[in-house]
């Protein structure tokens, strides 16, 4: 059995240990390729491996827990161990991380007026039940019990939010009741606000900072947080920003080497670091988190390649040399190695074997909830993805005025089977006009929740709550007696394709090919609009032709060899007869518009 303490350093077996850490989320990588990413964290020359743990990942429907497969933390926990590597881990509730909701279940939200984040008994009680499940993977993995965690945090970035340190110690009491042994530390900004708002000093829990430069600064004002309480504890900087995230419609955002370099340097010289991210990895399905700025809501985009020392393919960038060189010259004795390296594959021409109308196909891949006034996402469904909500009204005029109130995040509106609206954010809430035809024109609203706030006073906004809100207003009045389809990609099969196509509308594309050796690739999505792919039936992402990306990483593990299938869901009607598979990931170059 092994020992590790926090004094005036971090203590292994009563020796002092240097903690050389980095973050890697297994719920961005899959479980085929942790062994690739974590190799080359332990090649690097560092001896700890970050991560936390989504709970909405984990408990995606509220009492119904997911522990295996993809989501098998234990098996990341032990692979990590047998590499070499120690382990820090970040439990939720909430982790930010640019993760839908920042790791908060959306089923919450269903709750209108249970505060969360906070000492709200009834927010506890559920962290309660989804903790009991959670550390009895944990608990014996510690590294007292002979695992590899060697500390654990609490919360995360408290003090960006909140100053309720009541609710800090439920959480602490929490995981020590469920089983924790090794120390506890709290993770915030730089500087004395936030520190102060966030940290549990007070109950000797170590404080540390957050940061990607001013090394210098951050450590001094960490230091002098530490010393007004007498202490002196170890100076860690838990998320150094090596990179950044990036969003929709934007430029990728871009890090000099030799900047980071001299910072981490300086860090290692004073104190602990973990490198956020190491390998960033992929925003699967509908994972991706959003950033808050005033009245918009900015989604984050699916690769999570964060400009890192891997790639989000999980390959060493210029950064991963610069840095194991540096980190030779500051410590001669360090263990490193020659990293892993993945090989890619390109293959053109995969030709459009079937498409089909998702109108045509609704009822069988489909969740279906009826109800006099429209229903959120989390009511009726998961909270992801796409919701179509159906009705019917009656003409009263051959040119109609409508408005869709407080619908998120973007809407497109059908009548009778012809797309007559898309509005996104801003313009939800905008009246316009639609000649109408039949006596009874159907009404489709498909909304598209883009991503959850992952930080910042939204957490609590009502925008949060997807989907159709007050509803469809028609001349004056409020439309009521809805279909709710909450769309299940997953449930989609060749049958399905028997069914007809329309043009324009929202559409299914499948394409086949024949691998003899299945490798890694990107697929070129530059002729579609928005949507998402499916690669032999696993949601790999979002596309959208504002950028800056223009493709999306397919990993080997998500392929075989013999006959593989794409499908891809266009929301717009937008396809191509033919796809390709490309070795390098696509971009586009020139600033687009949302």
């Amino acid at each position: 059995m092994h020992k590790f303490e926090i004094n005036t350093d971090f203590l292994l077996d009563d020796k002092p240990i240097q903690i050389l850490s980095g973050a890697i989320h297994y719920f961005r990588v899959p479980k085929d390729d942790w062994y690739h990413s974590l190799y080359n964290l332990k090649a690097l020359g560092f001896n700890t491996v970050e991560t936390y743990t989504p709970w909405n990942y984990h408990e995606p429907r509220e009492e119904h827990f997911e522990f295996s497969g993809e989501k098998d933390i234990q098996y990341f926990i032990q692979l990590a161990e047998e590499l070499g590597l120690y382990v820090i881990i970040r439990p939720s509730p909430f982790i930010c991380a640019e993760w839908e909701f920042g790791g908060l279940p959306s089923w919450l939200l269903n709750y209108k007026d249970m505060r969360i984040r906070s000492s709200d008994q009834r927010f506890i009680d559920k962290v309660d039940r989804y903790y009991t499940q959670l550390f009895k993977i944990l608990k014996p993995l510690q590294i007292d019990h002979n695992g590899p965690i060697i500390m654990m945090q609490i919360e995360n970035e408290y003090g960006s939010f909140g100053e309720d340190k009541s609710y800090l110690n439920m959480i602490k009491d929490l995981m020590i009741k469920h089983g924790t042994t090794v120390p506890l530390f709290t993770s915030d900004g730089g500087w004395a606000q936030t520190l102060r708002a966030g940290s549990m000093a007070e109950d000797n829990i170590l404080p540390t900072a957050n940061f990607g430069s001013k090394t210098d600064l951050n450590f001094q004002n960490l230091k002098s947080f530490h010393e007004e309480f007498q202490k002196k504890w170890p100076l860690m900087c838990m998320e150094f920003w090596d990179g950044w995230f990036n969003r929709w419609g934007d430029d990728i955002i871009k890090r000099e080497s030799d900047d980071l370099v001299a910072e981490v340097r300086t860090c290692v010289q004073q104190g602990h670091i973990n490198l956020y991210m190491f390998h960033g990895g992929t925003n699967y399905g509908f994972w991706n988190g959003c950033s808050a700025r005033g009245t918009v809501d900015l989604p984050q985009i699916t690769s999570y390649d964060y400009d890192a020392p891997l790639n989000e393919m999980g390959n060493p960038t210029q950064k991963y040399y610069d840095l194991q060189k540096m980190l030779k010259e500051e410590i001669p004795h360090i263990e490193q190695s020659e990293p892993l390296i993945k090989d890619f594959i390109e293959l053109d021409h995969i030709q459009l074997q079937d498409k089909v109308s998702l109108f045509n196909v609704l009822d069988e891949i489909s969740y279906k909830t009826t109800s006099k006034y429209p229903e959120t996402m989390e009511e009726a469904g998961d909270g992801l993805g796409y919701m179509l909500y159906r009705t019917k009204i009656h003409k009263d005029s051959p040119v109609e005025k409508f408005r869709i109130v407080d619908a998120r995040d973007r809407v497109k509106m059908y009548i009778d089977g012809k797309h007559v609206y898309t509005a996104y954010q801003q313009e939800i809430g905008d009246a316009f006009e639609v000649e109408l035809h039949s006596e009874e024109p159907q009404i489709d609203i498909l909304v598209e929740n883009m991503g959850r706030v992952n930080y910042g006073y939204k957490l609590l906004a009502s925008t949060q709550r997807k989907g159709l809100g007050q509803g469809l207003m028609q001349d004056l009045h409020f439309v009521q007696d809805y279909e709710q389809f909450h769309i299940q990609l997953e449930q989609l099969n060749k049958e399905h394709f028997e069914k007809e196509w329309i043009e324009g509308t929202p559409a299914f594309y499948r394409y086949v090919f024949t691998l003899n050796e299945a490798n890694n690739t990107h697929i070129d999505v530059t002729a579609f609009s928005k949507g998402v792919v499916l690669v032999n039936g696993v949601n790999i992402g979002r596309y959208w032709n504002v950028g800056p990306t223009a493709s999306l990483y397919i990993s080997k593990a998500l392929l075989h060899e013999g006959e593989n299938e794409i499908i891809i869901f266009d929301t717009e009607g937008t396809y191509n007869q033919e796809i390709n598979l490309v070795k390098e990931p696509k971009f586009i170059q020139k600033k687009g518009e949302i």
